[in-house]
């Protein structure tokens, strides 16, 4: 055999190789290495929105964070301000209270007082009367003489 029909059979069979996977093999293979670049170069976008969405949620997560601590400490104050209405509220009544106990007291003591006073006179009295009755030997009669027992207690 002619070593050149060998080398033009395998140029032959060589460019067939070449047609047929130019023909049928690289187009297919080239539309799925495309439909994937496409795919990676989509999930590349949809991860960049998705940084930018993270992004973007975590800046209003801290607003709203920090809103939440202003009210939170918008709460507290007030809270911090009734407290110390109601102690105010409860120092005040406690010393109306006090003042009035004390003005009570002051008006039960007077009124003993005054009573003691009276029983006292009233004492005083009887024994003037008494002494009187003693000194002159004769009963008095203290309803006949009630004006000169009075003026005689109150002078007492």
């Amino acid at each position: 055999m002619n070593p050149n029909i060998t080398l033009l059979g395998q140029m032959i069979s060589f460019a067939i190789l070449i047609w047929f996977t130019v023909k049928f093999i690289w187009p297919p293979l080239m539309a799925a290495i495309e439909e994937r670049q496409q795919k990676i170069a989509e999930g590349l976008a949809a991860a960049d929105n998705a940084q930018k969405s993270l992004a973007q949620s975590q800046d209003k997560v801290a607003e709203e964070l920090k809103a939440a601590r202003g009210k939170a400490n918008e709460i507290i104050e007030q809270a911090h301000q009734r407290a110390n209405q109601l102690i105010d509220t409860a120092k005040n009544d406690a010393i109306a209270e006090g003042n009035r106990q004390r003005a009570l007291a002051e008006t039960e003591i007077v009124a003993a007082a005054n009573r003691a006073k009276e029983d006292l006179r009233k004492q005083v009295s009887a024994l003037a009367v008494s002494g009187a009755e003693k000194l002159l030997k004769r009963e008095i009669d203290a309803n006949a003489h009630k004006a000169l027992i009075d003026d005689l207690a109150a002078q007492l």
